[in-house]
Parts: C-alpha cells; sequence; structure tokens
C-alpha cells in the first residue's frame, strides 16, 4: 500500500526559526514538500530561491484571510466583502503560480453578526464558484476546510459533510474539500468514516492529534487506522503536519518513522 506523503507546515512547525529558513530545515529534516497558512508576507522570488534551495515544493497555501491577528479566519462568507475576497483570490493565484503550488485553501470564516446561515451561504457558494473558476484557468486546485467549533467558535463550515454540500451546489471539477484529521475528529466526527464516505472528494490532508494538536502520539487519534482508510479510497495527496510541536519541532519527529521506513502500526 502507497506511504503518506508528509508536509511540514510552515506556519507551525520551526517555529524556533526565521519563516524561509523553515524551509531547509524541514528538508533536513526529511520533508519532500512544505505547506503554510498565509505566504504573503514574503517576497515570491525570496519564497522560490528559498524553495528551489531546499529541493523542496510548496504544495498548499491559504488565500488572504482577513485580519489574522484580530481574530478572522477568512471572509468567504462575508456578503460584505465580496470585493476583498475576490482581490484575495487574486493574489493567492499570483503567489501559487509563482511559487508552483497546486492547490490554495479556502477558510470560510466565522459567520458575521446580523447575517442569517442562508445569505452566508449563499455568499459563500458564489465566492467559491468566482475562485474555482479563476483557479481552474490558473491550474490549480481550490480546497474548502471545515474547521471544529470548539477551537473557532462561531465558524461557519464546521464539518466534512457541510463542506460537501457546499461544494455539490458549486459544481467545479477542481473544488475538493482539505480534510484536517484534528478538525474532523475535534467536531465529533469518526475520522475513519468520514474518509471512507467523503474519499473521493478529498483535495488534501493535514493532522494534528486530538484533543491539544500536538505531534501525532500525543493524543487519541488513531492515525494508522486513519493513513489506512486513505490508502483504501485511494488518496495519494500530500499530508500536511499542521501541528503545535510540544518542544523542538526535530525532537518531536519520530512519530513519522514506521511511515518513513515503510512500516506500518496497525
Amino acid at each position: 500500500m502507497p506511504e503518506p506523503r508528509f508536509a511540514a507546515n510552515l506556519t507551525l512547525l520551526f517555529t524556533e526559526l526565521p519563516f524561509l529558513d523553515r524551509i531547509g530545515a524541514a528538508a533536513a529534516a526529511g520533508f519532500d514538500a512544505v505547506e503554510c497558512q498565509l505566504p504573503y508576507s514574503e517576497p515570491i522570488d525570496h519564497f522560490r530561491h528559498a524553495l528551489r534551495g531546499a529541493g523542496v515544493g510548496l504544495v498548499l497555501h491559504n488565500t488572504p484571510s482577513g485580519d489574522w491577528p484580530a481574530g478572522e479566519r477568512g471572509i468567504a462568507c462575508h456578503p460584505d466583502r465580496v470585493e476583498e475576497f475576490r482581490g484575495g483570490v487574486g493574489m493567492a493565484v499570483h503567489y501559487a503560480t509563482g511559487l508552483g503550488c497546486p492547490t490554495v485553501n479556502v477558510l470560510a470564516g466565522l459567520l458575521p453578526d446580523g447575517v442569517t446561515a442562508t445569505h452566508a451561504r449563499r455568499t459563500l457558494v458564489a465566492n467559491l464558484d468566482y475562485a474555482a473558476q479563476v483557479t481552474a484557468d490558473a491550474g490549480l486546485m481550490l480546497v474548502l476546510e471545515p474547521i471544529n467549533h470548539h477551537d473557532v467558535p462561531g465558524f461557519f463550515v464546521t464539518r466534512a459533510e457541510q463542506a460537501v454540500g457546499i461544494i455539490g451546489d458549486v459544481g467545479a471539477s477542481n473544488l475538493r474539500v482539505q480534510l484536517d484529521l484534528f478538525h474532523t475528529a475535534r467536531e465529533g466526527d469518526d475520522v475513519v468514516a468520514t474518509i471512507e464516505r467523503f474519499g473521493g472528494l478529498i483535495g488534501h490532508v493535514q493532522l494534528a492529534d486530538v484533543p491539544g494538536r500536538h505531534e501525532p502520539g500525543t493524543g487519541s487519534l488513531d492515525f494508522a487506522a486513519a493513513f489506512a482508510a486513505l490508502d483504501r479510497v485511494g488518496y495519494t495527496g500530500w499530508v500536511g503536519c499542521e501541528y503545535n510541536p510540544q518542544g523542538a519541532t526535530v525532537e518531536g519527529l519520530g512519530w513519522r518513522t514506521p511511515y518513513l521506513t515503510g512500516r506500518r502500526t496497525e
């Protein structure tokens, strides 16, 4: 069976280093690819140079997601910020094509005050339709990520089932689900059953253990079973390691050993 292909999330891993230096650190630690949440603080040419120097690829980043330090987690469901969202899609495509990144992630955002769920959903569908067309024209995949309501109260898309319904309404062939195993489990859904139910619509996977969002082996999530389910549904994409290390990043990477050496732990 194919083994997971792990990508280091530069936003959460190797944070003891400046951002672009994390790329080389990830390569030295055995990662063949990296991902990040928001790349826009770095000039494209600097980012590209760091990727090439390390010999790794960037496989995913998010669209601009509002005022992150102020607590915003996306604006795609905000009816009064459609033009801002569309401008952000253009920026995301500019970075993705400039960096050779094949997949762009959209965060729906928190349900705005005074906006009904119906209005927010209609806005999200229209925004995703626009973004899917723009990314398709650029040869990119677009993914929509559910975020659990425990860690981000008020987030509009919390479960894979909800995301799949929205994706169905959009009807774009390049739009899929980003399935974060941490958010899935935190929302109370069975991770293996979710993978098996929606496997054909999974465009990207991320992981962290539950409940602390640390490295695998620090919580209760059965990663061996999850990886086996991904194999069964034919998922061959990247698995982003988007977790908060309990200590130094490299010291906590022992959990990968069975998978890097071709041994399973089921």
